[in-house]
C-alpha cells in the first residue's frame, strides 16, 4: 500500500521474475510448492503492523487472564483428544486480520480469527528472503518484527522447538507429512533445526515412551518432544489410526501443547471485547435467544463457521435458516455465528486492487514473553482468502508483508 513501494514494484515485475521466485523457492524447500505463490509482497507502514502486532498480544493476553473463558475452554477440549501435562500458556500463537474502512474512512485491522497453533514460520521466512533477492527489494524493508535478523530468529525458534533436548530426539509430528501442502515448511523447519519430520501414525508406543523409525538404518530412536502439527479435525475425517491414545500418560514433551488449539480458535470470539473483534455468538446460543442482538440485522452479513476445522472449511457465508436447522442440536456449540468482515481491497496490482488478510505469527518460549516473529499475507479477491479458494486466478496467493524498518 505504502509508496514509492508499491509503484517500483509493479513496475519492475516481470513473468521471467516471478517463475525465477517459484524456481528459488522449490530449491530452498527442497520440493514442489503445490499452493498458490503470490506475484507480489505486500508493503504496510509499520504503524499498521505494530497495530496488529499489539492486538494479538492484547487479545491472547485477555483470554488467558479471564478464569471464567479459561474454565470454559478447558471444558471445550474433547475428552478424547485431551492431552496430559499441558503448560500455562501457548508455545505458538497466530492472528488473522482482515483490513476494514472505519467511519473516517481510515483502514483498521479487524480480527478474523485467532488460533494458538504454529503456522508456517519456516516457510514464511525463505518467502520473503526469495521477494526480496529476486525482485531486489528496498533495503529499508523488513518482515520480521523488532528488528530481529535471520540467526535470531532461528535461536528463538530453536528455544521454543526443540529446547534443551538433542535434535535427534525431537521430531516435527504431523498426517502423512511428505503429502501436505504445508511439506515445504516442513523441509525448512528440518534444514534449520535438525529435526526429523515424522508421520504420527507410524510413531512406535512401547510403555510410555513414543519412538521413531530412523529412516536410513530403521533403528528405533526415542521421542522426548513433539513439534505439534497435527490437526485433529484431519484424524477424524481421515479415521487415522494412531499406536497412541491422545489420554496416555506419555513421556514426552509438546512444543505446542494439543490441548490449546482447542482452547485459543474460533471458540474464543464470543468471549473477547476489543476494537478489532467483530460481533459473534455460539450457534446453540443463538437458538436459546443468548446474543441474537449482537449480529447485524441484515442477515447477509453472517458468515457461520465450525470451530475446529481448518483453512476454510465448512464456512458459509449468509446462512438461512434451513442451514442453520440443519446441524443437529447436540453439535451446535461447535458453530458459531459471526459478523462478516468485508476486506477492503487494498493492494494495487496490474490487475486491480486485491484484498488481504494479514496473520502475525508469535511464539512463545517456556519462561519468556510472547514474541512477534513474522506475518503471513493471503491476498484475494473472492469471499474465502485462502491459498485453495484462489487458485485459478493471478496476482493473489500466499504472500509476505514488508515495513519500514524504524
Amino acid at each position: 500500500m505504502i509508496e514509492p513501494f508499491r509503484s517500483e514494484f509493479n513496475a519492475g515485475f516481470t513473468p521471467a521474475k516471478y517463475a525465477e521466485l517459484l524456481r528459488r523457492l522449490d530449491e530452498r524447500t527442497q520440493t514442489k510448492i503445490e499452493f498458490r505463490v503470490a506475484e507480489t509482497p505486500c508493503f504496510f507502514s509499520a504503524e499498521l503492523m505494530d497495530t496488529m502486532v499489539q492486538a494479538g498480544q492484547e487479545l491472547t493476553q485477555q483470554l488467558l487472564e479471564n478464569t471464567a473463558y479459561m474454565r470454559d475452554a478447558d471444558a471445550a477440549v474433547p475428552p478424547e483428544w485431551n492431552v496430559p501435562g499441558q503448560n500455562g500458556h501457548p508455545h505458538f500463537m497466530t492472528v488473522d486480520f482482515g483490513l476494514v474502512r472505519d467511519a473516517a474512512g481510515e483502514l483498521q485491522p479487524k480480527l478474523v480469527e485467532m488460533q494458538a497453533f504454529p503456522s508456517i514460520f519456516g516457510y514464511q521466512v525463505e518467502l520473503a528472503k526469495t521477494y526480496r533477492d529476486v525482485f531486489g527489494l528496498d533495503g529499508s524493508l523488513e518482515s520480521l518484527f523488532g528488528g530481529m535478523d535471520e540467526e535470531h530468529y532461528w535461536e528463538l525458534m530453536r528455544e521454543v522447538i526443540v529446547g534443551e533436548h538433542d535434535v535427534e530426539n525431537v521430531v516435527l509430528a504431523e498426517v502423512d507429512p511428505f503429502r501436505q501442502k504445508t511439506a515445504p515448511d516442513f523441509f525448512v523447519h528440518s534444514a534449520n533445526l535438525g529435526i526429523q519430520i515424522v508421520d504420527v501414525a507410524k510413531l512406535v508406543k512401547e510403555g510410555n515412551r513414543l519412538f521413531y523409525r530412523e529412516p536410513r538404518r530403521g533403528k528405533l530412536v526415542p521421542v522426548e518432544r513433539i513439534y505439534n502439527r497435527v490437526i485433529v479435525d484431519e484424524l477424524v475425517r481421515k479415521q487415522v489410526q494412531l499406536p497412541f491414545d491422545y489420554r496416555d500418560p506419555l513421556q514426552v514433551e509438546w512444543a505446542g501443547h494439543p490441548n490449546w488449539y482447542f482452547q485459543i480458535s474460533k471458540f474464543s470470539l464470543p468471549h473477547l471485547q476489543h476494537a478489532t473483534v467483530p460481533a459473534a455468538v455460539f450457534l446453540d446460543d443463538f437458538f436459546s435467544g443468548v446474543g441474537q442482538e449482537r449480529l447485524p440485522q441484515d442477515r447477509s452479513q453472517w458468515v457461520l463457521k465450525p470451530l475446529y476445522s481448518f483453512a476454510g472449511k465448512g464456512i458459509q457465508f449468509a446462512p438461512s435458516d434451513v442451514d442453520l436447522t440443519a446441524i443437529p442440536g447436540a453439535e451446535r456449540h461447535d458453530y458459531l455465528l459471526q459478523e462478516r468482515v468485508h476486506f477492503e481491497p487494498t493492494i494495487r496490482t496490474p490487475e486491480g486492487m486485491t484484498q488481504a488478510e494479514i496473520r502475525i505469527l508469535y511464539v512463545w518460549p517456556d519462561g519468556k514473553a510472547m514474541t512477534p516473529m513474522t506475518n503471513l499475507v493471503r491476498m484475494g479477491r473472492g469471499l474465502m482468502m485462502g491459498v485453495d479458494h484462489n487458485r485459478d486466478q493471478t496476482w493473489v496467493g500466499g504472500s509476505a508483508g514488508f515495513f519500514p524498518i524504524r
